[in-house]
């Protein structure tokens, strides 16, 4: 670690509204008390979460600063100040693990440029929690996170995604903004064989989860509805 520099811890958060101890090994959540510093995708909920964990009263007292996409990068390098005279600094993700699918990327990786400690905490991941879940492969997979929201771009890599999966028997991990659940669902069914696995993950870890595997045929049938649910979709032809 450099000489006078604090480490970056990356504190993972709750998928969704449950209590923090259902999903956040104990100490994670002790850990907390040590930091005054954090780096947050969206500073209300960071505050939310951290007052569930148990810093209620104490937010006042701590410093919250902005990384999602609307940061630009030289206020990301300035951030490197924060670890000056042996300060540690966690680094918050809106849901999930942080700079998994997460802006906060930028911040581990000028952690490492600046040779500064990166220390990861457990927690829970909705893409490791669907694929265990999916039956799909788990030796072989790809997370492709977002694809194009274009209905015919959106097809076209379905398209290609499928063939992958077909050629490497690998999972194919999709993920998709709420509102597009539906959408993109029903692109999947349209583009897809009939035989090709398909495991929606809905609301994992939440009472209501919803995830199930079945083909593209059984899918078409069953005729569901997902909804805006934070969603992770599996794919293996």
């Amino acid at each position: 670690m450099t000489d006078n520099k604090g480490r970056l811890y990356l504190i993972p958060s709750p998928l969704g509204d449950n209590d923090p101890a259902e999903v956040i090994p104990a100490p994670v959540l002790k850990s907390l008390e040590g930091f005054r510093t954090f780096v947050v995708e969206e500073v209300r909920t960071a505050r939310r979460y951290l007052s569930r964990a148990g810093l209620k009263g104490k937010i006042g007292e701590l410093e919250f600063h902005e990384l999602n996409e609307h940061t630009d990068a030289a206020t990301v390098e300035g951030y490197m100040k924060l670890f000056d005279n042996g300060n540690d600094v966690a680094l918050i993700s809106e849901a999930g693990l942080p700079a998994v699918a997460d802006p906060g990327a930028q911040l581990v990786a000028l952690a490492h440029a600046h040779g500064i400690t990166v220390v990861p905490a457990v927690g829970p991941s909705s893409l490791m929690l669907a694929l265990m879940a999916s039956g799909l492969n788990g030796q072989s997979f790809a997370f492709c996170g977002y694809i194009p929201a274009k209905t015919e771009e959106r097809r076209s890599r379905l398209r290609t995604l499928e063939k992958v999966s077909a050629q490497l028997k690998q999972t194919q991990i999709l993920i998709e903004t709420p509102y597009r659940n539906d959408s993109l669902f029903a692109d999947i069914l349209s583009v897809c064989s009939a035989a090709t696995k398909v495991c929606v993950a809905a609301d994992i870890t939440l009472p209501d989860a919803y995830i199930k595997t079945m083909k593209v045929a059984q899918w078409k049938k069953a005729g569901l509805q997902i909804g805006k649910r934070p969603c992770v979709f599996l794919i293996l032809a």
